[in-house]
C-alpha cells in the first residue's frame, strides 16, 4: 500500500524557503513573458522598443527577461508607455496597498 501525506513528508522534507525562492522567480518570469506579449501585441521589436525610450536592445531584453534589478524606474515606465499603458507602483504591506506613482 502506498504511503500518507503524513508519511511522504517525514521522508521528504520541505524547505519552504526554497519553495517560496522558485515561487517567487515563477511569478517573475510570468511578468516578464506578459511584457513581451504587451510589446508584440503593439506590433513592436525590442529595437523599436529601445529606440523609442532611449536605450539600448539589450536593456529592453533584461526588462522582458525580468531582470529588473538593474533597470532605472523611469525605463520601466517609459517601457510601459513605449507598449502603450502606463506604470503604477505600490506600496503593499499586509493587506495594505497604497499607489505611489
Amino acid at each position: 500500500m502506498g504511503l500518507s501525506l503524513e508519511e511522504f513528508l517525514a521522508e521528504h522534507p520541505v524547505d519552504r524557503d526554497q519553495v517560496e525562492a522558485a515561487k517567487a522567480e515563477m511569478l517573475a518570469r510570468v511578468r516578464a513573458y506578459r511584457l513581451r506579449e504587451l510589446r508584440e501585441a503593439a506590433h513592436l521589436t525590442q529595437a523599436q522598443v529601445a529606440e523609442k525610450i532611449g536605450v539600448s536592445q539589450r536593456q529592453v531584453s533584461k526588462i522582458e527577461t525580468g531582470d529588473l534589478n538593474n533597470s532605472k524606474l523611469i525605463t520601466v515606465r517609459k517601457y510601459m508607455e513605449a507598449v502603450g499603458g502606463d506604470l503604477a507602483v505600490e506600496f503593499v504591506s499586509g493587506d495594505m496597498r497604497v499607489q505611489v506613482a
